[in-house]
């Protein structure tokens, strides 16, 4: 599949996803959040895909909205915002719902919408070199892409406030320090580390991963005895899976199960 923003493959049960505006510094304008929720949806309807990474051409990961675009919308600006974030939102939304895994390989600068789209993947595998900024208020905007949400339960309430008030620049260390961040290597190694998480994440029990994310991402809003309710009865639907059997049968074998994500 062809985009215009983005550039899109499967190989190896691995879908591929790369930010292509390398000469706007990948910054997101209503085309590719477009063209981001159609490959979010692909990934998340073709069976065949059990894992994602997404990551950036060029020398930034993504440097968040496209300013430019912003300025030439003059008074129907707020209208053009409200329609780019419906595609990126959606987009988000479905990333952390369904079952593939998503790993971002974060290099350079993730700021804005950027650093929020990281934010809302599974895995963030950052360079060393990477800078993170939250960005939005140095415009006098606020915050979207769901860095309200994921940001203060990331890092703490006190510490997303300082973060998006001040605008300052932190680094891939303390990125993962404060648990936005998964891993971070270096700079030469950041797309071949991504790619083996991927490709671990791809051979594994994909409708168990997908279950997985959705009751860890709705934990934070239920109480205990709903979420042990959800609980009982997401366990009880893997159990019914193909790949449930495989994972039980293989260990009481003593062998390396084989999982098929069905």
């Amino acid at each position: 599949m062809e985009y215009n923003t983005l550039l899109f493959d499967v190989r190896d049960n691995i879908a591929r996803i790369t930010l292509n505006r390398p000469e706007a510094a990948n910054t997101i304008n209503e085309q590719m959040g477009k063209d981001l929720l159609d490959a979010v949806l692909r990934c998340d309807e073709d069976p065949n895909i059990r894992a994602v990474m997404i990551s950036g051409a060029g020398k930034i990961f993504c440097g968040g909205g496209d300013l430019k675009d912003f300025h030439s919308r003059g008074k129907n600006l707020p209208l053009y915002i409200k329609e780019v974030t419906t595609y990126l939102h959606a987009a988000v939304s479905r990333l952390t719902r369904m079952d593939p895994p998503v790993v971002a390989a974060v290099h350079g600068y993730a700021a804005g919408a950027g650093m929020s789209l990281a934010s809302a993947c599974d895995m963030v595998v950052a360079a060393e070199t990477t800078r993170f900024r939250v960005a939005y208020t140095r415009i006098g905007l606020t915050p979207d892409g769901s860095a309200s949400y994921f940001l203060p339960r990331m890092v703490g309430l006190k510490r997303a406030v300082e973060l998006t008030l001040t605008n300052r620049t932190f680094s891939a260390q303390e990125a993962l320090e404060w648990g936005m961040v998964t891993r971070v290597v270096s700079d030469k190694d950041l797309l071949a580390e991504a790619r083996t998480i991927a490709a671990q994440l791809a051979a594994g029990p994909t409708r168990a991963y997908g279950a997985s994310k959705r009751l860890l991402y709705s934990g934070w809003t239920e109480t205990l005895e709903t979420q042990m309710e959800h609980e009982s009865q997401s366990i009880a639907n893997s159990a019914r899976t193909q790949d449930a059997h495989e994972g039980i049968t293989a260990f009481l074998e003593k062998r390396s199960p084989k999982f098929k994500g069905q």
